[in-house]
């Protein structure tokens, strides 16, 4: 069996959309994934259907501290072992694999075994720190020189590499892995010749939806780091750069809001949108009563999408079952609102009603001014929704057929956070609220709830997340 090439792809920092468009087309192709822990798992959902995904926790691998010297042995002989059976591998790190990842462990056994490999680069938690905080790590007017230096030297070295004298003379420092050491290192910058006045900027959790920031002296930040409890994994800038926070900091100077839903991420807003998707879309189990009804769709003389993914599964089973679209040209279209009708447009149909409320509440308004009476209607909806439109539209007169297009669940492995550094939270359906409710609790009286649809107002409401 041919031996494939192996991947080493950097994730980037903090959030998935940092990896590269390159990275992410080939951790789509993998066969097998082998992941660091500190990635966001987000990025495990492009991974294609089949593919087998492992956590070098799984092999040992600890979060910033223990013994991972027998750990990086097991996670390179994996890569090895997969590779030599033909599987398209691919080993995802934090950031760049080339800064302080342990790659070269690997491509030593990649090399050894005469493997194939190549190293696909990622945004760097210190360019992710300095870019997210505006603390530049160089400017023409104040630092021309950047050393980055690990906080955390190899277990098995007696010796230290590092010339404090040298890394002191640079205008820019960069700490990775200094949270456990840092009394010791600034006590080794001083030493050095440092001032003890140098301005330090600590960035924990750079780039993500934690993301926090502290700034202090050299010669008392390991004090406020401890007192704050900052923790890893962090980024120490320090040097006169970090004067350029005051003005540069935009996430600081920004409004902060938490998008609970699956919609694509804002741009160009008056202020910075953070996704964190409360539910998650998939297939049901058994289609057979929707293929079913799909069978008959000529006997239906409107189809209702009350989302896009009723769109987006309806056509999926009318693929499965050898249909297309030329089916529906007798059968009246509508649709809860633009994204719904986008979506509809992808696959060539344009609705005939649209309401200008997107809402359930907006479409029965519509449906109001024409005759439903006796009228066939036939509603794809998710497995946990309301039957409130559906009751509206008999109500009318219409004789009303509902079948569950898809699954709706709460997304599993939502992180912890700290809910006082959004201004906003953006709630997109009920579910979005129950399932915030049941993970997250209440919300710090500071932030603004904001709901999409009448629906999800009431929810909010009965959930005492909104007066």
């Amino acid at each position: 069996m041919k031996t494939n090439k192996v991947y080493l792809i950097g994730a980037g920092p903090g959030r998935p959309d940092l990896i590269t468009v390159r990275g992410l087309d080939i951790l789509r192709s993998a066969d097998v994934v082998i992941y660091d822990y500190l990635i966001d798992k987000k990025l495990l959902d492009e991974v294609r259907p089949g593919a087998r995904v492992i956590s070098c926790r799984s092999l040992g691998k600890k979060c910033y501290y223990g013994d991972s010297i027998k750990a990086q042995k097991k996670i390179s002989e994996l890569v090895v072992k997969e590779a030599k059976k033909g599987k398209r591998v691919v080993r995802i790190k934090n950031g760049d694999p080339s800064i302080f990842s342990r790659v070269s462990e690997e491509i030593e056994a990649l090399v050894k075994n005469r493997i194939e490999f190549e190293i696909v680069p990622g945004v760097t938690a210190a360019s992710a720190a300095a870019a997210f905080t505006g603390a530049l790590l160089t400017d023409r007017n104040s630092s021309s020189s950047v050393v980055i230096l690990t906080g955390r030297e190899a277990q098995d070295r007696n010796k230290t590499n590092l010339d404090w004298k040298a890394i002191a003379c640079f205008n820019t420092i960069v700490i990775y892995m200094g949270v456990n050491n840092l009394s010791r290192i600034v006590n080794k910058l001083i030493k050095a010749g440092k001032s003890k006045y140098t301005p330090v900027v600590v960035v924990s959790e750079a780039g993500g939806i934690n993301q926090k920031t502290l700034r202090a002296k050299l010669e008392n930040i390991a004090e406020k780091v401890k007192i704050m409890s900052i923790p890893a994994p962090a980024i120490f800038i320090i040097g006169k750069t970090v004067e350029l926070e005051n003005d540069f900091n935009w996430l600081r100077k920004t409004k902060k809001v938490l998008f609970t839903g699956l919609s694509k991420e804002r741009f160009f807003m008056d202020a910075t949108y953070y996704h964190l998707p409360l539910i998650n879309i998939g297939p049901l189990d058994d289609y057979r009563e929707f293929d079913g009804h799909l069978k008959k769709i000529k006997a239906f003389d409107w189809i209702v999408f009350a989302s896009r993914y009723g769109v987006e599964y309806f056509f999926k089973r009318f693929k499965k079952i050898k249909y297309d679209s030329r089916v529906l040209s007798n059968i009246n279209i509508a649709a809860v609102g633009n994204s719904t009708r986008s979506r509809l447009l992808d696959f060539g149909i344009s609705a005939d009603l649209v309401p200008q409320k997107e809402s359930s509440e907006g479409l029965i308004k519509e449906f109001q001014k024409i005759n439903l009476k006796g009228k066939k209607i036939f509603l794809p909806r998710s497995d946990i929704s309301d039957k409130g439109l559906e009751k509206a539209l008999k109500s009318l007169g219409a004789v009303v057929t509902s079948s569950f297009a898809y699954k709706n669940r709460i997304t599993e492995d939502l992180p912890d956070i700290d809910m006082s550094g959004f201004d906003k939270i953006m709630f997109t359906s009920p579910s979005t609220v129950r399932n915030f409710k049941a993970r997250y609790g209440d919300l710090p009286g500071t932030v603004k709830v904001e709901c999409i649809g009448d629906r999800t107002l009431r929810e909010a409401k009965r959930c005492q997340l909104l007066d």
